[in-house]
């Protein structure tokens, strides 16, 4: 099946736990306002999945005008795109649960992010988090996005949400889901710790220095860059020269990203030289790149109800879309509706 018959939709989200950092700029909000006006966008605070692990209730109604403050500060057109919240519009459970019926346990038993997140100790953990690739699967499918921007960690779930859009239309002998294809191109869709480049930078590392957070001041990216791991080589002459230099290969991707070029364009203006002309020069970078949106993230917190009345209009048309699409898959389905 393809996806000729269904209106070219983006959707995506960021879980809105532990404060935004780079990885979520390049890897997510970077490109999805890059996407505006390509086609029809959807973008979402996913407050529904923070909730499978704890979280203390006042910081989760926090991070989500945080994450939305950093969707809008970045660029997002809330009247070219449609920005909201997961929970305000309900039938993303209601099609969770249609689709947690038609996913196989099989399935879920070989989602990695489960067994990373988990560990040893997967018998303690929500069923929630065990199951919400297929809430995943119903916040892509209500809209009937045909094309999701996602890291390379996420694409399992993608190809997930296709399985169960097939094993739907196939059970019920209908052409209604399309299947959706992942969108995982440019430098920096998935960006490493600066202090480790072989691990993922996370909102959760041990030492802040690990990161770059989306509210960090000038000065705090500018003494991040600086002090970031590399090594003792110069830059090479090509991109093939990164192999096996994680931490170069790192620094490289993430000032391609922030420049709009490719990392065999960066390698081409610095190569030979040493860490100590290239490191500063990707702090400025960063710093004229970041720095306003973190100014301005800081400016819309300090309104949150105009964050919440963005959110609320954008939920308003999310469920226009959203509840024809559920309402039909009921009738598939063979549920009443009075």
């Amino acid at each position: 099946m393809t996806n000729t018959a269904f209106t070219p939709r983006v959707f995506s989200g960021i879980k809105p736990s532990g404060g935004l950092q780079l990885g979520n700029y390049l890897g997510a909000i970077k490109r999805f306002v890059g996407m505006q006006g390509e086609m029809e966008t959807i973008y979402c605070v996913v407050d529904m999945h923070a909730i499978t692990v704890w979280q203390d209730p006042a910081e989760l109604a926090n991070a989500t005008r945080e994450v939305a403050a950093g969707y809008l500060a970045a660029g997002l057109d809330p009247t070219k795109s449609i920005l909201f919240n997961q929970s305000q519009v309900a039938a993303h459970a209601e099609l969770g649960w249609i689709f947690n019926c038609v996913a196989r346990v099989g399935w879920m038993n070989r989602m990695t992010q489960f067994k990373d997140k988990a560990g040893d100790n997967a018998e303690k953990h929500s069923l929630g988090l065990y199951a919400y690739p297929a809430l995943m699967a119903a916040d892509i499918l209500l809209y009937h996005a045909t094309h999701v921007p996602v890291g390379e960690d996420q694409k399992q779930h993608v190809e997930l949400t296709r399985d169960i859009a097939k094993k739907f239309n196939h059970d019920y002998k209908v052409d209604f889901f399309p299947e959706t294809a992942p969108v995982i191109d440019g430098p920096a869709t998935r960006v490493m710790n600066l202090r480790d480049g072989t691990k993922k930078m996370s909102k959760s590392g041990e030492s802040d220095m690990e990161r770059i957070n989306m509210t960090d001041d000038a000065d705090k990216i500018a003494k991040k860059f600086k002090k970031a791991k590399s090594d003792a080589e110069p830059l090479p002459e090509t991109v093939e020269g990164l192999a096996d230099r994680p931490e170069a290969r790192n620094l490289i991707d993430i000032y391609a990203a922030l420049n709009d070029v490719t990392p065999a364009d960066v390698v081409a203006e610095y190569a030979g030289a040493q860490w100590g002309k290239f490191k500063p020069a990707l702090a400025d970078l960063a710093v004229a790149k970041l720095a306003p949106i973190s100014g301005e993230m800081a400016r819309l917190m300090s309104d949150p109800a105009e964050i919440d009345r963005i959110l609320a209009d954008g939920s308003a048309r999310a469920r226009e879309i959203a509840q024809p699409i559920l309402h039909k898959t009921y009738d598939i389905v063979g549920m009443l509706r009075s």
